[in-house]
């Protein structure tokens, strides 16, 4: 039997997710936004403290991504394009401000697998933004001043995020968008009567990412609001303020993680 994820198969195909490198490309509508210290606090996992400065600050990112890994999956779109809404908040690993993820949604079930091994907590969600095009005309935003870009998040058929913002400028220094190392939870339970509560796995991890790059990076104004739905707890984060928006390209290698406590 052969393959990295299940399903294990005798030709090794047939798995979710190939062995790394995963390689990743990606266009982001991205809004800075301010909650409650105590809200952000509350979903802190042991390890992770709030950030003493900033706590309270958080991302919220909808990506629109392309995947590939040894393969030139790229040339097979169906299966290596998909979109994705997440959240990462300011915290402190040990003194080291680093951010972290309580909530992320994806459409694409390969997608799903690969955040399990890294430790996002991907849920299935529906994720669309504004694109924009070179060719210009009524149809797109221009990527530049006052062009203006949208974006929503669901789950389970609930709208959970909504988000707009108008580029103003590019951004000075496109590094300081990936300044935070990003610090993830890996936890798969055991199923095992008696051991329900004492997880096979529960290990806090610092995400690897090889040869990151961004490229067209822009900022603005923007607007965010995180919407009440059932089993969801994203608007228990509430949008106290709003921060800035911005429009980049992103792309970088997964190979590798580092594991902060286990």
């Amino acid at each position: 039997m052969k393959g990295y994820t299940v399903p294990l198969s005798p030709r090794g195909i047939a798995n979710l997710a190939p062995a790394p490198p995963w390689h990743y490309a990606g266009t982001v509508v991205a809004v800075e936004f301010f909650t409650s210290p105590d809200a952000a606090a509350a979903t802190l996992p042991e390890g992770l403290t709030p950030d003493p400065v900033s706590g309270g600050r958080g991302v919220a990112m909808f990506i629109d991504w392309q995947y590939s890994s040894t393969d030139l999956e790229y040339l097979d779109p169906a299966r290596s394009q998909y979109r994705e809404f997440f959240v990462t908040l300011d915290a402190h690993h040990e003194s080291t401000p680093v951010s972290w993820c309580p909530y992320i949604y994806v459409d694409n079930d390969s997608a799903m697998a690969r955040g399990w091994v890294q430790g996002f907590p991907k849920k299935l969600g529906a994720v669309h933004q504004t694109r924009a095009y070179s060719v210009g005309g009524p149809g797109t935003p221009v990527l530049g001043p006052g062009g203006q870009f949208a974006a929503t998040a669901s789950s389970a058929g609930q709208r959970i995020a909504e988000a707009a913002v108008t580029l103003r400028q590019p951004v000075p220094d496109p590094t300081a968008l990936m300044a935070r190392p990003l610090v993830n939870l890996r936890h798969f339970p055991d199923l095992r009567a008696g051991r329900h509560d004492k997880p096979a796995v529960h290990e806090l991890v610092m995400a690897v990412l090889d040869d990151p790059a961004v490229s067209d990076a822009w900022v603005g104004t923007a607007d965010l609001a995180f919407l009440a739905a059932h089993g969801e707890e994203l608007a228990d984060l509430p949008v106290q303020q709003v921060g800035k928006g911005f429009h980049f390209d992103l792309a970088y290698t997964v190979t590798d993680l580092a594991t902060l406590t286990t």
